[in-house]
């Protein structure tokens, strides 16, 4: 059975050679959702709380809305990244022992 590079088989089902990707623990995902749920509270503030007095504020641009549609495309872009180049991660069992097998005295 063929890997390919993302830790899954031809069939699409996880590899068994020692080897997957990172998936939720990558830390991209989780920059991902805080960036983008950041992004939906500013959308909405943007929405709901615009007023002439915001306005004023900001030289007649919504602020708001605007940072938080720009925060939602990067973590849309962070998520493609995400998928287009996954963290492959091997297996505790698949790394080498660098001492060579000898235990914590040496022998």
């Amino acid at each position: 059975m063929s890997t390919s590079r993302n830790g899954q088989d031809a069939g699409g089902a996880p590899a068994t050679g020692g080897r997957h990707t990172a998936g939720a623990y990558d830390v991209r995902v989780v920059i991902a959702a805080l960036i983008g749920l950041y992004g939906v509270v500013l959308i909405v503030l943007g929405i709901v709380d615009y007023g002439p007095e915001e306005a004023a504020k900001t030289g007649d641009v919504n602020a708001n809305l605007w940072a938080g549609i720009g925060m939602l495309v990067f973590a849309l872009v962070f998520v493609a990244w995400t998928r287009l180049r996954p963290v492959v991660v091997e297996d505790g069992e698949a790394v080498e022992d660098p001492t060579g097998g000898a235990d914590s005295a040496g022998r």
